[in-house]
């Protein structure tokens, strides 16, 4: 994936961060996070048949408000508990471009309490 086709920073700094992230993956799956103003997304994918084994983010909690770091901890702890239904424990993390602060990091440390290692 070359970075120079990508126009803006965030999308360079995405592929950058997905590229390494590639390379150092081993065959595990990805713990992919979005971060959006109201909400936070995470999916764990298997990039090597192309789907996406488990998912969760703030939209399946209603009523609740999705862009505070508790509820990025209520969607990591449903993520990791979903992927360890299936089976999946070791995983690695793209932070997505974003930096490994805030909700990001609040989501990651839930997701490592319930059981998945990166």
């Amino acid at each position: 994936m070359a970075l120079s086709n990508h126009s803006t920073p965030t999308e360079r700094r995405t592929a950058r961060v997905r590229t390494r992230l590639k390379k150092l993956a081993n065959g595990r799956p990805r713990l992919s996070v979005f971060r959006s103003a109201k909400n936070i997304y995470a999916q764990v994918i298997d990039d090597e048949r192309g789907v996406t084994l488990a998912h969760a983010s703030t939209l399946e909690a209603k009523g609740d408000k999705g862009a505070d770091k508790a509820a990025a901890a209520k969607v990591g702890e449903l993520v990791a508990k979903r992927a360890l239904e299936k089976g999946v424990t070791n995983v690695v993390f793209d932070r997505g471009g974003y930096i490994y602060h805030g909700r990001i990091k609040a989501l990651a440390d839930a997701a490592r309490e319930a059981g998945l290692s990166f």
